[in-house]
């Protein structure tokens, strides 16, 4: 079970010509004259936390650009600076040509396997949006089924989450708008390819989940938002409901909430034998659940509590009868599985497979069979277990990287799982868990060769001592002899672990001839609980030295200098950036950090931000503020040092991590007295935190970037570089 709480998390982005000749920093272009930024009105605002004044001079700039024709006057003038200097960079227009042509080819879903029929979504070439498939059999012929380019003019309208029903009949369907985290549930006859009457609206977080009789499906949704408030008020009492098909919204009945306690969520899934719903309740991002099981067949029986006191993670697997698997952390901070037979009076926890040295991912039951992911120093492992939790066979896996996927359903034997790295495009491979055939179900052929980079993996030594992995990959034969220019990306919070995976923009920056590396600090999941914890909260400044470590070592083992080294993360890897800038502006020539969270005293005040308490604190409380305003982006800013060039990004339409953080933060900035490098922001319209982006948004964003970075670390392109 994918966890529903980590989507509240504010992740990012969860993407052979001539070779490119370099110059020095001192020949890099830089502007001719300095740039003149918007004046920004400053207001008297100050609040007292524990006794410390802290002032707000920019906090009018949070409110929604929707709804403030001020604020949406400053984000015009602001693109209005940052695309008059972004438009002008040498080697632009020949990024942007060369990501299109790499971004030209067919990208594949992982398949759902229902009555016969094979579902998947593809993104073709450079349409802005995928597309969703039925094919029958494993060679059949694919039939279009849903082709969202056509719902909005500028295909900022998008397919996310997709479920067939059993027979494979009907699909239900979440539809996205404009990068919103708000869905609408919609419902599709396979057959016809008619869309029918029932449609739901504001679904958040939230999966679909059929009942086996096909008669409807349940889903997880908050009451309608007030007027002015749905982009930025707080999300607080969902509730589960059961859609029956033909009903309106407002029939659909509620079958679980907690009107004692709105601050919970729920995720609802229908068992594998259909017997129950196990709804997972989570309040925070923490993999801290309380389980419960509602008998789907009798609505008089009370709600089975299986697991109670959010004080582990319990996601559910799958079931055989009566006994039902989970992966679990407790007393196992690196996940193990457990099984507990529910028919029994008090339903008792037993062992099935023990805590490893990797850390257990996710697992699934298919053809009577656990399928087991784990992570080993950061690179997928995959093992084939029996019920009992014997060894039967690992999965063989392609290269050093990435394997995910892997559902299926107890009764048969056949799962597919998606394999890449950081130099190996994603192909969808079937995999049969009894005799442990391996085959290619979806490969594309690809507009550049992956085989003209190599990636390695180094482990180098934090500020106290910690060893930390960091993955480096380059073009083969790439010229070191003088260091090279280098973008090195980290996240590091909520437990999510960055491990090798494929992204054509960050092959473009290779192909270009920069170092692209990837450091797996404290804060992440790479390691299990204990390096989650070991970033977060009162030592979240751990992964900060962590990232400082690695542009270290990048300079000191000779891929990159001080004049060549960038830096770049979104959202919690946003926040990461503008901390490490704050506190050592002198390591890069040029920084930018997406859709951040940047001010740490109010970020639990708007939408999702509640949820990240878990990782950040509560700034209403004094130890945790303190540890908050020692390192907020936005309020640590220091004036009177040089700081690196900075192209913040962020979308007037963010409802993850609202843009008024961004905001505020390029506010500040540019009022600094940081020296002569440009400060600016970059705001999208209609393009949310990342997920459901057009791809013409995509490639245009990343022209900008790279040719941002190329500029301020002394990359210059080979005149034919694009053509």
């Amino acid at each position: 079970m994918a966890s529903l709480s980590a989507l509240a998390a504010c992740g990012g982005e969860k993407s052979a010509t001539a070779p490119a000749t370099e110059t020095a920093e001192s020949e890099a272009p830089m502007q001719k004259s300095p740039i003149v930024y918007p004046q920004t009105r400053t207001v008297d605002q100050s609040d007292d936390y524990h006794g410390v004044s802290v002032k707000d001079p920019y906090r009018w700039l949070e409110n929604d650009v929707r709804e403030d024709p001020e604020v949406a006057a400053w984000v015009m003038a602001e693109n209005a600076v940052s695309f008059s200097y972004l438009d002008a960079l040498p080697g632009r227009d020949a990024i942007r040509a060369r990501l299109k042509q790499m971004w030209d080819y067919e990208k594949y879903g992982l398949p759902k396997k229902k009555g016969g029929l094979y579902f998947y979504t593809v993104h073709d070439g450079l349409r802005n949006q995928g597309v969703l498939y039925a094919q029958e059999g494993l060679d059949g012929a694919a039939r279009l089924l849903i082709d969202p380019n056509g719902w909005s003019e500028d295909g900022a309208t998008a397919l996310d989450a997709y479920e067939p029903s059993e027979d494979g009949a009907l699909v239900a369907y979440l539809v996205q708008d404009g990068g919103s985290d708000w869905r609408t549930a919609k419902v599709l006859n396979v057959k016809t390819g008619a869309v029918l009457p029932d449609t739901i609206d504001w679904v958040k977080f939230s999966r679909l989940s059929w009942a086996k009789d096909g008669s409807g499906f349940f889903y997880s949704r908050y009451p309608a938002p007030k007027e002015g408030e749905a982009f930025q008020g707080l999300n607080r009492d969902q509730k589960v409901y059961f859609h029956r098909l033909g009903d309106t919204q407002d029939q659909d009945r509620v079958v679980y909430e907690r009107p004692q306690n709105p601050d919970h969520g729920f995720d609802a899934e229908v068992s594998d034998d259909g017997k129950y719903l196990v709804v997972t309740v989570w309040k925070g991002t923490d993999q801290r659940y309380e389980v419960v099981l509602i008998d789907i067949g009798n609505g008089d029986a009370p709600p089975l509590t299986l697991v109670s006191g959010f004080e582990n993670d319990y996601s559910y697997i799958g079931n055989d009868g009566p006994l039902y698997f989970f992966r679990t952390d407790k007393d196992a901070p690196n996940g193990r599985i457990v099984a507990a037979d529910v028919s029994a009076p008090s339903p008792a926890w037993r062992a099935i497979a023990p805590e490893g040295e990797g850390v257990l991912v996710s697992a699934s039951l298919v053809g009577g069979r656990i399928v087991a992911n784990y992570i080993e120093d950061v690179k997928s492992v995959v093992r084939v277990l029996e019920e009992t939790g014997a060894p039967v066979a690992d999965v063989p896996l392609p290269n050093l990287g990435s394997a995910a996927g892997f559902d299926g359903t107890a009764g048969d034997p056949e799962t597919f799982y998606e394999f890449s790295s950081f130099n190996v495009p994603g192909a969808i491979y079937r995999y049969d868990v009894s005799s442990g055939e391996t085959s290619v179900f979806k490969e594309a052929e690809t507009p550049f060769d992956p085989s003209a980079y190599e990636v390695k993996q180094v482990f180098y030594t934090s500020k106290d001592g910690t060893r930390v992995p960091m993955f480096i990959a380059h073009k083969k034969g790439l010229d070191l002899s003088a260091g090279a220019p280098a973008l090195l990306y980290g996240y590091g919070g909520f437990g999510v672990s960055m491990t090798p995976a494929f992204s054509i923009s960050r092959l473009a920056w290779m192909e270009m001839g920069g170092v692209y590396a990837v450091a797996n600090i404290r804060g992440g999941g790479e390691y299990g609980k204990a390096w989650h914890d070991a970033g977060r909260l009162a030592v979240k400044q751990n992964g900060f030295d962590d990232f400082i470590a690695a542009g270290e070592h990048l300079i000191a083992e000779g891929y990159t200098s001080k004049e060549r080294l960038a830096v770049f993360g979104g959202s919690n890897g946003g926040l990461l950036v503008g901390a490490v800038v704050n506190q050592r502006p002198d390591l890069f020539a040029a920084a930018i950090p997406a859709v951040g969270v940047m001010d740490m005293l109010r970020y639990n005040q708007f939408t999702a931000g509640r949820f990240w308490v878990d990782d950040y604190g509560d700034p209403a409380k004094e130890a945790d503020f303190r540890t908050l305003y020692a390192y907020s982006p936005y309020h640590n800013i220091r004036a009177g040092v040089e700081y690196p060039a900075i192209l913040v990004t962020t979308a007037d339409t963010d409802d993850r991590v609202v843009p008024g953080h961004s905001f505020k933060y390029a506010a500040a900035l540019q009022a600094a007295d940081i020296g002569p490098r440009p400060h600016l922001i970059r705001i999208e319209t209609r393009a949310g935190h990342g997920v459901g982006k057009p791809t013409d948004k995509i490639i245009e964003e990343y022209s900008d970037m790279w040719a941002f970075l190329a500029v301020h670390t002394g990359l210059a392109l080979d005149p034919a570089y694009g053509r």
